[in-house]
């Protein structure tokens, strides 16, 4: 059912094969917000032009094109990065979830955390869109979607070839090649990375990263297409993790020092999917098929003394994993009661095989002795539906149902008690009303239920490993409840387009992070609610300006003398962007507010805000010869990119004891910083 607005922005036929919907548009995330004809004023979709001209410092920073989306790291750059959305700290993809050319991002019963999403095998200059969506509003988006949903997409061919060269402050070196040739009846495109960096870390990082991916995309006429992608990447590096700021205020560290300096970590992907999309002439059929390998091993330590004061407290995450699924999707578009009428229903499963994924104490790299050794198995199935009408030119209504099968089974290896096996449903209806008052205007009230998974070994686990203290078994599947009441608008200003939402987020358990494994534990139940605002303007085909605001209340809904609050829970952002293309020219610059937070649950201790700007200036010296460069972090801001409270000691120091003679550690604020002022300057050539 497309339908055009004011402005000429139109929402294209739905048979772009992709998860989410998506409204070609020229701007910024702020633009996708207020601009996008879908089914909530908190959907968007950014389009290529776009993110190619945004200055980044990681890939991962990719998705802050999403409004209201934070990005940092608290770590090396080969880890996960940290994420922030709608009053969640999301860890490292806790309740976001992602997907990339269909395949899931979040690993479930990660060795490190929860919905652990690694995006460092993303190639920006390959990247052809960025869709998202807000809320558990939507029948095709399950596990951890319940802040929102993210689907990345690679482009099939490149209108020209690309070799291009960086270098920058800190040993930062990258290359990239990458083409797209007719081979047969199809497009083959092909693109490789290696990256390397120290960073501004006292211990060099030296990250090494390796990248590739060759895709053929063969089209099968009448608008049908086939796809194969194949992808490897592998990555090594140094970490400064987190410090406690009293080891920076006492000159034991400078800002930039690591307590351990053998912290780091290894990561790989392996994968290899296929797609396919068919219209039909009552609709589309569209299907994907995928198989990851991946490796993770970390080695942090993030209370150095606290727990053993001989060999100190680093420890050793791994997890050998391999990932399948399959998803299908048939629409059809029709006649309810008379009127307009779009129905789709789907099915997808994955399957998630972990053997082992193990926790051990480490000294310098080198195991002390294992925690735990675990292999686990994870299977989920779902099948969905979801009903459009068009009742009345200014009437719309979206209704779905989705349902959720899960299966899961752990054996442990070093505490046979922890092992088990189980299932678990749930079931969630979805449902819409979109009101358009005026041909330029949506209104937009949602509702729907939604879930994230919890780790397994947590619903088998009945002894501590460590201390031997009973436990309590969780959930696997967790519910959330959200709310939203939206607008998009396309006013009478020529170019000037704005979006606001109100929103409100129940959650049956929250997931924490914990200071002392560097894990995602489930917690109490929680209620967020919020505002969000956006605005983009196109005064001229070569101007391009946004702005983007939200504000979030984030509490614990039972009570608990600890208090409320829930520490990491984002409350202010805010960012803006300008944008300019003109001729041989270009240029970006892009500002973030990153607000402070309550670290604990009494709201005594809170982090620190944050002001980042980040410059990009582009031009091209000869038709096929393009120079750029990038300012990162402009003012040099002494920012912090993480910011925790809780116990740890350092070597030497004396700790308080409990009433049981045990050490109570030191609290304090732990930190790590963003990094300084970082210049890069590049040179690509086009063939």
């Amino acid at each position: 059912m497309p339908r055009a607005r004011a402005g000429g922005i139109q929402e294209p036929p739905p048979d772009a094969g992709q998860t989410l919907p998506a409204v070609t548009v020229t701007g910024s995330g702020s633009a996708a917000a207020a601009e996008a004809v879908g089914d909530s004023a908190s959907e968007g979709y950014i389009p290529r032009a776009q993110i190619q001209a945004r200055p980044l410092l990681r890939p991962g920073e990719l998705l802050e094109a999403v409004p209201g989306l934070i990005v940092t790291q608290h770590s090396g750059d080969g880890k996960a990065n940290q994420y922030f959305l709608r009053g969640f700290n999301l860890d490292h993809g806790t309740d976001l979830a992602t997907t990339f050319n269909g395949m899931p991002a979040n690993m479930r019963s990660n060795a490190h955390g929860q919905g652990y999403t690694d995006l460092n095998f993303v190639m920006p200059e390959l990247v052809d869109s960025i869709a998202y969506r807000k809320g558990p509003y939507f029948a095709s988006e399950g596990d951890f979607a319940t802040a929102g949903a993210v689907d990345i997409e690679y482009v099939d061919s490149l209108p020209q070839g690309i070799a291009s060269v960086e270098l920058g402050s800190h040993a930062y070196r990258r290359g990239v090649l990458a083409d797209s040739f007719q081979l047969g009846p199809g497009t083959l495109l092909y693109g490789f990375e290696w990256q390397t960096e120290n960073g501004p870390w006292d211990t060099p990082e030296n990250m090494h990263k390796l990248n590739g991916v060759v895709r053929y995309t063969v089209p099968l006429g009448a608008g049908e297409k086939l796809g194969v992608t194949a992808m490897a990447y592998r990555n090594a590096w140094n970490s400064t993790d987190q410090v406690p700021e009293r080891a920076i205020d006492s000159g034991l560290i400078d800002r930039y020092g690591a307590l351990d300096p053998t912290d780091g970590g290894y990561s790989s992907r392996y994968s290899l999917s296929v797609d396919w999309y068919k219209p039909l002439a009552d609709g589309a059929l569209k299907a994907n098929v995928y198989v990851i390998k991946s490796r993770l091993q970390l080695f942090s330590d993030f209370t150095f003394f606290l727990t053993d004061p001989v060999h100190g407290d680093q420890f050793e995450q791994y997890e050998n994993r391999v990932t399948t699924g399959a998803n299908v999707e048939r629409k059809w578009f029709s006649s309810l009661l008379g009127r307009d009428s779009e129905t789709a229903v789907g099915f997808q499963s994955r399957y998630d095989r972990l053997d082992p994924i193990t926790l051990a104490n480490t000294e310098a790299r080198t195991v002390v002795d294992d925690v735990s050794i675990d292999t686990a198995n994870e299977t989920s199935a779902a099948l969905y539906v979801q009903n459009s009408t068009q009742w009345l030119p200014w009437l719309r209504t979206i209704a779905g149902l989705r349902a959720d099968q899960f299966w899961y089974n752990v054996t442990s290896e070093l505490t046979p008690a922890n092992s088990g096996s189980g299932s678990q449903h749930i079931l969630s209806p979805k449902f819409s009303i979109v009101l358009s008052p005026t041909s330029a205007t949506d209104i937009f009230l949602n509702y729907g239920r939604g879930y994230h998974s919890n780790d397994v070994r947590g619903a088998t686990a009945t002894i501590d490993p460590v201390t031997g203290a009973p436990l309590s078994r969780v959930n696997v599947l967790v519910p959330g409840t959200g709310y939203e009441l939206g607008i998009k608008s396309a006013t009478l200003i020529p170019g000037l387009q704005l979006s606001a939402s109100l929103w409100q987020l129940d959650l049956a358990s929250e997931l924490v992070y914990d200071g002392d494994t560097g894990t995602t534990e489930p917690s109490r139940p929680s209620r967020r609610r919020g505002i969000e605002l956006a605005a983009y303007y196109k005064p001229n085909p070569y101007i391009t300006f946004d702005i983007d605001g939200a504000w979030s209340h984030a509490r614990f809904r039972d009570y608990d003398p600890v208090g409320d609050y829930i520490p990491e829970a984002i409350e202010t952002t805010a960012s803006a962007g300008l944008s300019v293309e003109h001729e041989k020219w270009s240029f970006g610059a892009r500002l973030r507010y990153f607000g402070p937070r309550p670290l604990i649950e009494d709201n005594s201790q809170r982090s620190a805000s944050s002001f980042l700007v980040n410059l990009k200036l582009g031009y091209r010296v000869a038709k096929n010869t393009h120079v750029f460069a990038e300012v990162l972090n402009v003012l040099n801001s002494r920012a912090n990119d993480i910011d925790y409270y809780y116990a740890t000691l350092l070597k030497g120091e004396v700790s308080p004891v409990d009433a049981n003679g045990q050490p109570e550690g030191i609290n304090d604020h732990v930190i790590h910083p963003a990094e300084p002022r970082e210049l890069r300057v590049g040179l690509i050539y086009n063939f």
